[in-house]
C-alpha cells in the first residue's frame, strides 16, 4: 500500500513539474478552467463558430487547426472555413487553388497572401483541400475599408457593381452604443472631429461584410456548420461579426471563441470575464510568428 502511495506521490510531483510553464489555459466566459475537449464538444453543437485569434499567435493557429479537425469528424462535408485574411476579390483564386487547378505557387504569387500565411493560415487552407471543404474569403478589399474611413460612406457609392457586389449592401445598419465600437471612437478621436466614428465604420463594414458572405456563399446550405477565423476584436463580447449575423438570424446557434494574453494565465483576469464562451488565455512572453 506504500508503494501504490509512493507512486503515486510521485506521479503527482511530476504533473506539477510539467505545469511549470504551461502554453495556454482555456476558460469559459465566466473564468472557469475548460478543457480543449469541452470547447470542441461545444463547437460542434453550434452552427457558426467565430474563432477570435491574435494573428501572429502560435497557440491560436495550432488550437484552430486541431478544432477544425474535431469538427471535420463529426460534420464532415457540412464543415466550411472563413477566412478573415482573405478578402472577396481572392475567392475565385482562392476557389480554383482547393479544386487543383492551380498550382500553390500561383497562389502564392497572385493573392496578397499575410506574411504569417506559410506558417499560420495554409495549413487550414491545405487542410481544406485535401478534404473538399469550401474556404470563403469573407472580407472586404482593404483599400476601400479605407476609402470609407477618409471620405466616408457616400465614396463608395461611385464604386463599379461588380466591386459592391464583393461587400456588405452599402445600406447597413451602424450600432454606434456596441462597446467595442464606443472603445475604437475613443482611440480615433485624436484623429479630428468626426473621424473617430469614420474610423469605426470602417471597422463595421469589415464586420458586416464577413457576416454576409458567412451568411451568403454560393456553397452554404441548410445544413452547414461555418467555422471563421478572425481577429478577436471582430467577435469579441458577442458584438462585431456577430451582431450582424444575428441581425439578420436571431436564431442561429453562434459560438464565440477568443485569445487573450496575461503574465499569469493561471486566473482569468476580470476584464476578460465575457469576452466569448471560451477564452485561451496565453503568456505574454509567448513567440510570435511574425
Amino acid at each position: 500500500m506504500k508503494i501504490v502511495i509512493f507512486i503515486a506521490l510521485i506521479f503527482s510531483l511530476l504533473s506539477v513539474s510539467a505545469q511549470d510553464l504551461p502554453a495556454y489555459q482555456i476558460y469559459n466566459s465566466k473564468g472557469k478552467k475548460v478543457s480543449f475537449e469541452q470547447m470542441s464538444k461545444a463547437a460542434n453543437a453550434n452552427e457558426l463558430v467565430l474563432f477570435g485569434e491574435f494573428h501572429n499567435n502560435p497557440i491560436s493557429h495550432w488550437l484552430q487547426l486541431e478544432l477544425t479537425k474535431r469538427m471535420y469528424a463529426q460534420h464532415s462535408s457540412h464543415l466550411q472555413l472563413g477566412f478573415e485574411m482573405f478578402e472577396q476579390d481572392q475567392q475565385t483564386m482562392l476557389s480554383a487553388y482547393l479544386a487543383g487547378t492551380i498550382p500553390s505557387e500561383k497562389l502564392k504569387d497572385t493573392l496578397r497572401l499575410w506574411p504569417n500565411y506559410a506558417t499560420d493560415y495554409a495549413p487550414l487552407v491545405e487542410f481544406a483541400k485535401e478534404k473538399g471543404l469550401s474556404c470563403v474569403a469573407s472580407n472586404i478589399q482593404r483599400k476601400y475599408a479605407s476609402l470609407l474611413f477618409k471620405k466616408g460612406r457616400a465614396a463608395l457609392d461611385t464604386l463599379p457593381e461588380q466591386i459592391k457586389q464583393q461587400m456588405v449592401p452599402l445600406n447597413f445598419a451602424f450600432d454606434t452604443t456596441l462597446s467595442q465600437y464606443q472603445d475604437m471612437k475613443q482611440m480615433g478621436a485624436h484623429m479630428g472631429p468626426g473621424m473617430g466614428w469614420r474610423m469605426v465604420e470602417a471597422q463595421a463594414i469589415k464586420d458586416a461584410t464577413m457576416a454576409h458572405f458567412i451568411l451568403h456563399n454560393p456553397w452554404r446550405k441548410p445544413e452547414t456548420v461555418h467555422l471563421h477565423f478572425n481577429g478577436a476584436y471582430h467577435s469579441d463580447f458577442h458584438q462585431g461579426i456577430m451582431w450582424y449575423v444575428q441581425k439578420e438570424f436571431p436564431s442561429m446557434r453562434i459560438l464565440t471563441i477568443s485569445t487573450v494574453s496575461q503574465d499569469s494565465i493561471l486566473k482569468l483576469d476580470p476584464e476578460h470575464l465575457g469576452r466569448a464562451d471560451f477564452i485561451i488565455c496565453v503568456p505574454t512572453n509567448m513567440t510570435t510568428t511574425h
